[in-house]
């Protein structure tokens, strides 16, 4: 449970943390209460994610869909820095491996609401909450050593 510990926080075994060094990284919190909160979150985000979908099929549902879905994907994006921090989690999204799935992601997640409420154009949101999926999948298999590489190879092996 130590070494989850360590990894989910970034520490290495040898490194002393002292005030500072919890509260940038965000681990003042004790392990089990950031692991109740991740889960809170991210069970949170699959809630709203799962009742958008099912306010698409009322009259009028697509923005109430658009706002939910969004919702759902902040959260269940937001609860990971329950358990590495919030700075550490704002840095690996932007690391050269992920930083285009992260500007499509959050792009995504803007032009989503965009759609529904400012352009008031119903297929275009739903088309970007679809994107929205796309992205946040390679973003989320983006933390899974060679996941990415095994995709790509899956559907070019598919289409070949």
């Amino acid at each position: 449970m130590d070494k989850l510990r360590r990894v989910l926080s970034g520490r290495e075994e040898n490194e002393e943390l002292g005030l500072t060094a919890q509260v940038l990284d965000g681990s003042s919190l004790s392990f089990s209460t950031r692991v109740k909160w991740f889960v809170i979150c991210f069970a949170g985000g699959v809630l709203c994610s799962i009742l958008g979908s099912a306010l698409l099929f009322l009259p009028g549902g697509y923005k109430l869909f658009a706002v939910f879905y969004t919702l759902g994907n902040i959260l269940a994006l937001s609860s990971t820095c329950f358990l590495m921090g919030p700075l550490k989690q704002l840095k690996r999204m932007f690391e050269p491996t992920r930083l285009i799935a992260t500007i499509v992601m959050l792009l995504c997640l803007v032009l989503t609401l965009c759609a529904a409420f400012w352009w008031k154009k119903n297929g275009l949101a739903i088309i970007f909450c679809i994107l929205q999926f796309l992205a946040m999948t390679w973003y989320s298999i983006s933390y899974i050593p060679f996941a990415r590489d095994a995709v790509i190879k899956c559907f070019t092996t598919c289409l070949s």
